[in-house]
């Protein structure tokens, strides 16, 4: 059996950079066995698989070159850009069903992807020394941003770190200990960020850091920033409804653009949602089973 995937680049901006994911349309009859060596054939941190599904318009499952996680918000991104692309879906409002929920998915006339995430899970929050270790930041630099650190969940866990402005390109992080870390306490990796200063279009500069699936940093996080929209929300925005645009990426010499909003009451947040553009870069046929000389790729130029 040949499959395509699609290789395509995530949260872009003006076309470039971005968070590259796997995208394989027409996955019903995949098992997770054949997604998984999919997967680890295309090598990327996530692909998503797009399948049909009796209740609500798609069925994806995602899968690391590790094994299959909840859910990914730039793979999402990636597969919904690319049934844009292929005349599957047009612009509209989508429902794509996945572990972590069933998810509304909007596509506009320009091609943005602006997908729901389902409402935070705060999952416990944590001191300045037990994380400076995973870092490489001094506690009381950490400290200086007066601003907790707390593992927020709005698809998967993520540990969300206040780092202060001028920092974030200083982390030195220990992978050993970050993995071990997310194994004890059921958290899928680190998102670090530094507030931007001034009158800036950004919001924040991101990292994120997920040893434990096979994810050494990423340059662009949909889930975390749904997250981290969620935290900020929480502790700084002090409104009923906020935009955020984040910027991940720069350590790593690939930029990416991601957009947040927030609706909430005085009570709690009512939707999350995160979106951004995505740009196709090339085409991966393989077949299964796995072996040698069975893949062919072709990039798009």
């Amino acid at each position: 059996m040949e499959v395509t995937a699609f290789l395509v680049n995530s949260f872009t901006v003006n076309g470039t950079g971005g968070n590259p994911a796997g995208v394989v349309l027409h996955a019903d009859n995949l098992s997770d066995e054949d997604k998984l060596a999919i997967a680890q054939a295309v090598g990327y941190s996530e692909t998503a698989f797009v399948s049909q599904d009796d209740e609500v318009d798609f069925a994806l499952s995602f899968f690391t070159i590790t094994g299959e996680v909840d859910f990914c918000g730039h793979a999402t991104l990636a597969a919904f850009s690319i049934m844009y692309q292929q005349g599957i879906v047009t612009e509209g409002q989508y429902v794509q069903r996945t572990k972590a929920g069933v998810l509304a998915v909007t596509v506009g006339a320009n091609g943005q992807v602006v997908m729901e995430q389902r409402l935070p899970e705060h999952c416990g929050r944590f001191n300045y020394q037990e994380i400076a270790a995973l870092i490489g930041i001094e506690p009381t630099i950490l400290a200086l941003t007066q601003l907790p650190i707390e593992a927020i969940s709005t698809g998967l866990p993520d540990l969300i770190v206040p780092v202060p402005y001028g920092y974030l390109d200083k982390l030195n992080v220990n992978e050993y200990l970050l993995s071990d870390f997310c194994k004890k306490h059921a958290v899928v990796g680190l998102h670090a960020f530094e507030l931007c200063e001034g009158n800036h279009e950004l919001t924040a500069s991101c990292r994120n850091f997920a040893p434990l699936v096979g994810i050494p940093e990423e340059s662009a996080t949909g889930s975390a920033s749904g997250a981290l929209a969620c935290y900020l929300t929480k502790y700084l925005a002090g409104m009923h409804s906020s935009n955020f645009i984040f910027e991940q990426g720069r350590a790593m010499a690939c930029i990416s653009r991601i957009t947040a909003s927030i609706e909430s009451n005085a009570r709690a947040i009512l939707s999350v949602k995160v979106g951004g553009f995505a740009q196709q870069i090339g085409l991966q046929k393989i077949s299964l089973p796995l072996g040698k000389g069975n893949k062919e790729t072709i990039r798009l130029i």
